[in-house]
């Protein structure tokens, strides 16, 4: 399926322009993409009939998978509500603290750090536009 997948990338690509590494057109990324594509899909064709049965495997870490598909789903909806740095800090404040059980001083240096950091990071000096929550925060 991802191999037939690409190859339908490729083929809507191939309308538009493709550049040059120094230039690339607007079809060069996808095309790249579905390149990628292509190979991984051909490694796991190649190699996936060594892996064992989906049904014997086990689900050891299945509860932090959907404690952090959850954050990721309230961010998601949250950004634009809350702004960038209140959800990021909402979001640190529930996986390093309720999922992984770290320190409350730990959480709150990564959890401000990262948020007012990143937010710098993008908002000044790469000039990216982040939400704003309604109190500007």
């Amino acid at each position: 399926m991802l191999v037939l997948f690409s190859l339908g990338v490729m083929w809507e690509t191939r309308v538009l322009p493709l550049g040059s590494l120094h230039n690339p057109g607007p079809g060069y990324m996808p095309m790249l993409l579905a390149i990628v594509l292509a190979g991984m899909g051909l490694l796991v064709a190649l190699g996936g009939g060594s892996s064992p049965p989906l049904a014997s495997l086990e689900w050891a870490e299945g509860k932090h998978a959907l404690a952090i598909l959850g954050g990721c789903a309230f961010a998601a909806l949250a950004l634009e509500r809350l702004g960038y740095r209140l959800t990021v800090i909402i979001l640190l404040v529930f996986l390093l603290w309720l999922v992984e059980r770290k320190r409350p001083g730990v959480v709150a240096a990564w959890a401000l750090g990262l948020a007012f950091g990143s937010f710098f990071l993008f908002a000044n000096l790469l000039k990216v536009p982040l939400p704003r929550g309604p109190l500007g925060f």
